[in-house]
């Protein structure tokens, strides 16, 4: 029977027992588009100038320990300058062998990332985990930039 809705010409219409899916794929295409737009937002590619911090230095210990990195890339434990060897046995003595005291690392601006990083390393194969950054205290300070250098 071409053109007829229902196959039977009754007052009562049967059940109809498919999904209709249509609103289900608009749904699913429009939430496609929006992540495939917020997806590239979300990604970070930014070059970094890490500023001072403007916080509220957090309160000292009466005898804090001192691990300082100079430029020249030597140590000194407290005042007393250390081998990086003899890094492990000078914090063993320093602390008693409380491998929870807290360290305070500082190191010179002409100090490169790597080389810092190989310092807290050796904290930590020491068995030292607890580290504390020591940075120049700045209140309300605005950052400078590098200027560039020319050519």
């Amino acid at each position: 029977m071409a053109g007829g809705i229902r196959e039977n010409h009754g007052d009562d219409l049967s059940e109809n027992h498919e999904i209709n899916v249509t609103p289900f794929i608009d749904v699913m295409l429009v939430l496609l588009i929006i992540f495939m737009v917020a997806a590239p937002l979300a990604t970070v590619d930014v070059n970094v100038d890490l500023p001072a911090s403007t916080a509220k230095p957090a309160q000292r210990p009466d005898q804090p320990l001192y691990l300082t990195v100079k430029e020249d890339l030597s140590l000194n434990l407290g005042n007393d300058p250390v081998a990086r060897e003899q890094l492990s046995q000078a914090l063993e003595a320093q602390t008693q062998g409380n491998k929870d005291t807290r360290i305070f690392l500082r190191a010179d601006k002409m100090v490169d990332y790597g080389h810092f990083m190989e310092v807290m390393n050796l904290l930590r194969d020491a068995g030292y985990l607890k580290i504390a950054l020591v940075g120049l205290e700045t209140v309300g300070v605005p950052s400078t930039t590098t200027p560039a250098l020319g050519p």
